[in-house]
């Protein structure tokens, strides 16, 4: 794994769609295949204290199901209403059929 990347995931433990929750420096995280790219970003919506993990994923976004806001899995952005404020995103690596993150 590369300098500063802690390994969270086989690649093939999560299915396009699918989610994992992980804790990583202390900080609780999702990570998510969409269309077997990876990412990493904080598991809890920004508008409410409501885990992004019981919602779904689909072209590049993550929808909370509390409230029906989108975020951007790249950026954090949210793309709708309620929420207005971006959650955090990391950067994500493969290497040798691991996915790593980074948590600065």
């Amino acid at each position: 794994m590369e300098s500063g990347y802690e390994a969270v995931a086989d690649v093939g433990e999560l299915q396009p769609g699918q989610m994992k929750r992980v804790t990583v420096q202390g900080r609780r995280l999702l990570i998510v295949n969409d269309a077997d790219r990876f990412y990493a970003l904080d598991e809890m919506c920004s508008h409410e204290e409501y885990s992004l993990y019981y919602g779904c994923v689909k072209d590049g976004k993550i929808k909370c199901s509390l409230h029906g806001s989108h975020f951007d899995l790249a950026t954090g952005v949210p793309m709708d209403e309620p929420a207005d404020e971006p959650i955090g995103t990391y950067p994500v690596t493969v290497v040798s059929g691991k996915v790593g993150v980074k948590v600065d």
